[in-house]
């Protein structure tokens, strides 16, 4: 009767050994993978600065591009011109960062709200362009949501320079106009096109006029305009064809509206500058010049003191990009739709995060694009999930702060010189883009808070900001239909 006894017993001693092993082994929510981790160096938000300069005249400083400068003359079909953040035009001069910052958050809740309305065709109303750009009200002085970004161009013949504000959300280019019914407060005086050789007004029945959506005409047999804007402005008058320059470089015959009658956009700028897809924009005009292609380069203002810049022409496309391809909305043509397979976090990809959240679907619902005027990236709200709950795992050595505004996920870095943060990468179709620690952890106030920043949506409609495009060099190569991401390549 011994023998059922011991094997009883071995059973026993195997059951307790595989008990054991199962207990030690790793727990299902530790990484079972080595975290990648980059150093992040915390900057305070950017001081106040009215540090543009413009040679006496009123021109704009050129830059040229590296590639450029190096070996070649600069070319008619390759400019370029620095940015500069609204910030530094709307600038009150007892502005602070904490302040600025509020209101940088107030104007990209405005516009990430219309540019989903826009796309989720909510935001079609009233008359004008049925593909209308999309705006908001003015808060104390600044623009709300009309894109943040503005250079200096010449308007006419001789050219008077004004601010303008380039945006890769818009596509008509507009200025205000002399005599104004209604304009709002610039810096520079209101164009008057009587005093330029090179103003055409556009006829109603010219192919340029019937390019609008929804023209208009005057008893002069002129053609009209109207862009429409989700919170009621609007800027209305005159369809034209105008001279611009940009510095030595003059493009001929692009078609702009002429504003006499302009209400609650733009305070300090005197107009816009479109840089979208629809056929009125800038780079549709005037493509064929440029080669169809351009480029901007959006510094780090806590942290560099270099300038943004935007670059039209071949010399636009870093040799170093990795590109994804351009996918077109059937429904909307002005926005630059991409696609975004996954995101990873410390090296892993975020297993709650897969393709469907971003897909474009063929009614023209959904997807991911990429803009220069909204400043905190939005993902839908399962996908940003998931990446919250994924960089908080990773980063749970960090002391956590109070959320602040529309980020849940902050932390306390005072007194600390640097820190150790996981990396994170956006996969796009054929590009992987790993962003830089200062481009997903902000400066939110001035005692040492930083927040991640990222954002959900209950829109369908994701949204890459201009804060995880800063430091890279993003081309738009419509010749190519692909958008292009090149590191480190303001410099």
């Amino acid at each position: 009767m011994r023998t059922p006894t011991i094997a009883l017993s071995l059973l026993l001693l195997l059951f307790s050994t595989f008990l054991t092993s199962t207990s030690t082994s790793t727990p299902t929510s530790t990484p079972t993978h080595k975290l990648d981790c980059q150093t992040f160096i915390p900057n305070s938000l950017p001081k106040p600065t009215q540090s543009i300069s413009w040679t006496s005249d009123g021109e704009p400083q050129t830059i040229l591009s590296q590639e450029t400068a190096a070996g070649t003359e600069f070319q008619s079909n390759n400019f370029s011109l620095e940015l500069h953040h609204v910030d530094a035009l709307s600038l009150s001069p007892h502005a602070s960062p904490e302040s600025l910052f509020n209101l940088r958050l107030q104007r990209d809740a405005l516009r990430a709200k219309s540019i989903s309305d826009m796309a989720s065709g909510r935001g079609r109303q009233g008359v004008g362009l049925g593909r209308m750009n999309f705006s908001s009200s003015v808060i104390s002085g600044l623009s709300q949501g009309s894109g943040e970004y503005f250079t200096r161009l010449g308007i006419g013949t001789p050219p008077k320079y004004s601010y303008m504000v380039l945006d890769t959300g818009s596509d008509v280019v507009w200025i205000q106009c002399s005599p104004c019914k209604k304009c709002y407060t610039q810096t520079d005086p209101v164009f008057d096109p009587s005093h330029s050789s090179s103003f055409v007004g556009v006829t109603c029945a010219s192919p340029l006029c019937r390019r609008l959506d929804s023209p208009g005409c005057n008893n002069r047999q002129k053609c009209l305009y109207q862009v429409s804007y989700g919170d009621g402005s609007f800027t209305f008058g005159e369809f034209s064809t105008e001279t611009l320059t940009f510095r030595r470089v003059r493009v001929n015959n692009v078609g702009l509206g002429c504003g006499h009658d302009n209400e609650g956009l733009f305070i300090g700028a005197a107009g816009l500058l479109g840089l979208g897809r629809g056929k009125l924009s800038f780079p549709s005009q005037a493509g064929r010049r440029f080669g169809r292609k351009f480029s901007y380069c959006l510094v780090d203002r806590s942290s560099s003191s270099r300038p943004s810049s935007v670059v039209f022409g071949e010399s636009s496309v870093s040799r170093t990009s990795v590109f994804t391809p351009l996918l077109t909305n059937p429904k909307l043509d002005t926005f630059y739709y991409v696609g975004l397979n996954g995101i990873s976090v410390g090296g892993a990809r975020v297993r709650g995060i897969t393709e469907s959240h971003f897909k474009l679907d063929a009614a023209g619902n959904g997807g991911v694009i990429v803009d220069s005027g909204t400043s905190v990236t939005r993902l839908t709200r399962p996908a940003y999930i998931a990446l919250r709950d994924a960089f908080r795992a990773g980063a749970s050595n960090l002391r956590r702060a109070p959320d602040f505004s529309l980020f849940d996920t902050c932390f306390d870095l005072s007194g600390k010189t640097e820190v150790k943060v996981p990396t994170v990468v956006l996969h796009f179709n054929g590009a992987d883009v790993s962003l830089p620690a200062s481009n997903y952890l902000i400066p939110v106030d001035g005692n040492g808070r930083f927040c991640f920043a990222f954002a959900g949506t209950i829109s369908g409609l994701s949204i890459i900001g201009n804060i995880q495009q800063q430091g890279f060099r993003v081309s738009f190569d419509l010749a190519g239909s692909r958008v292009g991401f090149a590191p480190r390549g303001c410099a």
